[in-house]
């Protein structure tokens, strides 16, 4: 056993889980596990106290490091949820250069293409101009994380009672003998 009280094989298989972008099957047959039972054995090291304090003790190292935090995913995302495409353009309609893009606009881009754009054939053949396509990041889908996370939406309804305590409710249980369901039925009422 190793100084984290993990054997060996749960040992490799917190590297590879964390290595392989955290798929715990793939991690369990590279840690030596049956392909078989990869899936089984992934849930169940995952499970096991021990291995989760390791894999979460190593995957709060690497955000260390990379200095990810809620906050700033918060802020990236805030980028593209807020963007305003009129920023991508100059007074004259044309693209601004991306290097004078502001920080925000630049990093709510997805992708760029510019195609050389030419006329004629054979020895006539040359470029004519440039045609520049600026593809950003999806506006929609980045308010929807903003507003999940700030609890604007919801997948669930909760219900509550009194005060916002727990719904009260009454079960009631009525045993009816025949005479009694006569008598029941007889002053118009139907024992159920």
């Amino acid at each position: 056993m190793t100084d984290n009280k993990l054997t060996p094989k749960q040992d490799r298989f917190v590297a590879e889980y964390i290595a392989n972008g955290m798929n715990a099957t793939r991690a369990a047959i590279s840690a030596g596990y049956s392909a078989k039972t990869a899936n089984e054995q992934g849930s169940r090291l995952l499970a096991n106290v021990s291995v989760a304090a390791v894999v979460d003790a190593k995957k709060a190292k690497i955000l260390g490091k990379l200095e990810i935090t809620a906050e700033k995913v918060l802020q990236e995302i805030a980028k593209i949820a807020f963007l305003d495409p009129r920023k991508l353009f100059a007074s004259d309609g044309s693209l601004i250069p991306i290097h004078e893009l502001d920080d925000n606009t630049a990093a709510s881009i997805a992708g760029l293409e510019v195609n050389e754009m030419f006329e004629g054939q054979g020895d006539q053949k040359h470029a004519f101009g440039l045609c520049k396509k600026i593809k950003i990041a999806d506006k929609g889908q980045n308010l929807e994380r903003l507003g999940r996370y700030l609890k604007l939406f919801t997948d669930k309804t909760e219900i509550a009672g009194k005060d916002g305590g727990p719904i009260q409710s009454e079960h009631r249980i009525v045993f009816v003998d025949h005479a009694g369901a006569m008598l029941m039925k007889s002053m118009g009422q139907e024992s159920k």
